[in-house]
């Protein structure tokens, strides 16, 4: 591993999930009918820190819900038979049905997670609508996946990695980049 370059800081953050519950409220016509939720591990935080902001922009309290994709993942294949998938549990309490659903993510890459995540989504209801937020799009795709909303767009080759820390998963906010 080489050098690490701070890209976002905790403030940075928390002006990326402003900007985002601003601009999700906007297209949506307000909160009525979404339902926000993150895929695990650092979609979750995330998740929750949103619904805060905009509980403080439109004082409505947006249901939220936490997706495990590991099932539904294209490698699963790839995974050694030592190794048994890890499934954190996917925790959606509120009929999807005729919902406007946010998906939310820390990193867009592949979209191949995306792509799973509204699989899975698709499997628990049928929502009128999937949207997608991200803290970070590096770009790099290889299914035609884009979020529409992101926090900060970082270009990136494919020798570099893009680490997430959030303070409720790892004790801080910080996003960095590296090479491999």
């Amino acid at each position: 591993m080489k050098k690490k370059t701070e890209i976002l800081d905790q403030a940075a953050i928390n002006r990326a999930i402003t900007r985002i519950a601003h601009e999700i409220l906007e297209k949506n016509k307000g909160g009525e009918e979404l339902v926000l939720i993150g895929v695990k591990t650092r979609g979750v935080p995330l998740t929750k820190r949103l619904q805060e902001k905009i509980l403080q922009i439109e004082n409505i309290t947006v249901p939220t819900g936490e997706l495990d994709i590991t099932l539904y993942r294209d490698d699963l294949d790839k995974v050694s038979e030592d190794e048994e998938p890890q499934l954190k549990g996917t925790h959606i309490s509120v009929d999807l049905s005729g919902k406007r659903v946010i998906l939310l993510d820390d990193v867009l890459y592949t979209g191949r997670t995306v792509r799973a995540a509204m699989d899975a989504v698709m499997d628990t209801g049928r929502p009128s609508q999937i949207q997608l937020a991200v803290l970070v799009d590096r770009g790099h795709r290889e299914l035609p996946i884009r979020a529409d909303y992101v926090g900060k767009n970082i270009p990136t080759s494919e020798k570099e990695v893009i680490t997430v820390e959030l303070q409720e998963t790892d004790g801080q906010d910080l996003v960095t980049i590296y090479e491999k």
